[in-house]
């Protein structure tokens, strides 16, 4: 298996690196179907209770989808479809992964770069990045379920003004916008990001990976409590975690969820 792509893993925090500097981390199809193999085997990965996405330097998160492969892959309607239902399949993966995701981006994340930052919970870039869809600088229109998650992050006007005119913006606006949660030094954000992910490792991975369920449903339109939403609530009631928390407490201690 190619190493484009490889996992590290520190205690209950995983990282998944892109290591394609030479261009810019620029994804190619081949890197696409085992970025979905990959996030199923973290999935089962009972130990991993955040996932960090990132560059291997300083480079680039990711120049997204790799272009050249475009007239081989892409260059008929027939072949797009198979290399776009093959990127979406593992994009959706990214998405629907059940414990928290962290985007670390460095220098810049365009395309489906930022498409694969944009299906991750937070997003935490360095100072000056550069982020943007450009789409419409080669004549394809943006997919329906990707620009969904940029309008419900930065709004429809905001997601028409970065789609029609394929600028990039830096950081910092991406931060206004509602794009990006942090904005970081590049010396800094390393450190930033993993206090963060430790955050949430000391929580309770049943209580963290539930409420993403939950906001997900909201997301996708639910108003009331499915059933499936209704027993996943109710089933917190047995786990182990729930037992750690009150334990703790009742004798005035830090729980120590497993």
């Amino acid at each position: 298996m190619s190493n484009n792509l490889y996992v590290e893993k520190n205690g209950a925090i995983a990282t998944l690196i892109f290591n394609r500097a030479e261009k810019k981390n620029s994804f190619s199809l081949a890197m696409f179907k085992q970025l979905g193999t990959i996030l199923e085997e973290l999935q089962m990965d009972s130990q991993v209770k955040v996932l960090i996405l990132k560059g291997v330097d300083e480079t680039a998160f990711s120049a997204g989808a790799d272009i050249s492969e475009f007239l081989e892959n892409r260059f008929s309607a027939r072949k797009a479809k198979d290399y776009n239902d093959a990127t979406l399949e593992s994009i959706e993966k990214l998405y629907r992964f059940t414990k928290p995701t962290i985007a670390l981006i460095k220098t810049l994340a365009i395309g489906g770069g930022l498409e694969l930052a944009n299906s991750c919970d937070f997003r935490f870039a360095t100072a000056g990045s550069k982020l943007g869809i450009t789409a419409a600088n080669i004549g394809i229109i943006y997919n329906l379920t990707s620009t969904k998650r940029l309008v419900n992050l930065v709004g429809p006007s905001k997601a028409k003004e970065l789609l029609y005119t394929a600028k990039l913006i830096r950081a910092e606006e991406g931060k206004e916008i509602g794009l990006i949660d942090y904005v970081y030094e590049m010396d800094e954000i390393e450190e930033k990001c993993l206090e963060f992910a430790g955050q949430i490792i000391r929580k309770s991975s049943v209580a963290n990976n539930g409420i993403k369920q939950v906001i997900q449903s909201i997301i996708d339109g639910e108003n009331a409590e499915t059933k499936e939403i209704e027993q996943l609530i109710l089933d917190s009631f047995s786990s182990e975690d729930y037992k750690e928390g009150i334990a703790a407490f009742l004798e005035k201690r830090k729980p120590n969820f497993s």
